[in-house]
C-alpha cells in the first residue's frame, strides 16, 4: 500500500470513529468510551495531519510541484534547452542535480523548508497563484547564493583544479564574487523561442 493510501485509510477510520460517537454519544460516558473519543478526535486527527503535513511538504520538493504554476511553465522548458552555456539546462540534461527535485536542488532558500522569510514567501507566493496573479516579470528577491552552486560543486576535484576557480575560492565561498559573474546565461525564458530544445525521448 502506498504513503497516499495508509493516509487515506488513517481518515476513513477517524471519520469512522467520530461518526460512530456522534452516533452513539451515550458510548462515550464509559472509560473505553472516553478513550476511544479522545483517540478520534485528538490523537488520530493530530497523526493524521501531521503526515499530511509531511507528505505535502516532500511533494513540495518536486520538480513538478514547482512547475504546476503556468508561471514556472517556461523555467521548465528552459530545463531542455539544448545548450550546454545554459547552466540550468546542462545540470538537469547531466543529471547533475535529481531531476525529479531539480528546482529545489538549485532554489533552496525558496522553500518551506527555508527560515522564516522563505515561509512568508511562500505564502505569498500561494496567495498570488490564487487570488491577486503573479508580478511579471519573476525575480529573485536577493542575489543568487554561490551556497547553492557550491554545495555540489564547492569540494569537487574538477572545481577546486580549476585555475580560475582556485584564484577566487574565497571570494565565491563568502559571495564577494558571484558565480554567476562567469556562469551567466541561467534560464533565460525571454530567448526560449530562439533556441533548440532536447528531446529526452
Amino acid at each position: 500500500m502506498t504513503a497516499l493510501g495508509v493516509l487515506i485509510s488513517f481518515l476513513g477510520v477517524t471519520i469512522l470513529l467520530i461518526a460512530g460517537i456522534i452516533a452513539m454519544p451515550g458510548s462515550i460516558r464509559s472509560r473505553n468510551g472516553k478513550v476511544l473519543a479522545f483517540l478520534a478526535l485528538f490523537v488520530l486527527p493530530t497523526i493524521g495531519g501531521w503526515a499530511g503535513f509531511d507528505r505535502h511538504m516532500e511533494q513540495s520538493k518536486t520538480t513538478k510541484f514547482c512547475l504546476s504554476c503556468h508561471i514556472m511553465e517556461p523555467y521548465g522548458r528552459s530545463l531542455l534547452v539544448d545548450d550546454p552555456s545554459w547552466i540550468p539546462a546542462a545540470h538537469f540534461q547531466n543529471n547533475r542535480v535529481p531531476r525529479e527535485m531539480a528546482c529545489f536542488t538549485c532554489h533552496t532558500n525558496y522553500t518551506m523548508y527555508g527560515d522564516y522569510k522563505a515561509k512568508l514567501r511562500g505564502f505569498r507566493h500561494v496567495w498570488a497563484q490564487y487570488v491577486s496573479g503573479p508580478k511579471l516579470p519573476i525575480h529573485l528577491y536577493q542575489p543568487f547564493n554561490n551556497r547553492e552552486c557550491l554545495h555540489c560543486h564547492g569540494e569537487s576535484r574538477v572545481f577546486l583544479e580549476n585555475p580560475l576557480h582556485s584564484a577566487q575560492l574565497a571570494d565565491l565561498r563568502s559571495n564577494a564574487t558571484s558565480c554567476l559573474s562567469c556562469h551567466d546565461t541561467i534560464h533565460n525564458v525571454k530567448h526560449l523561442n530562439e533556441v533548440k530544445l532536447w528531446n529526452p525521448e
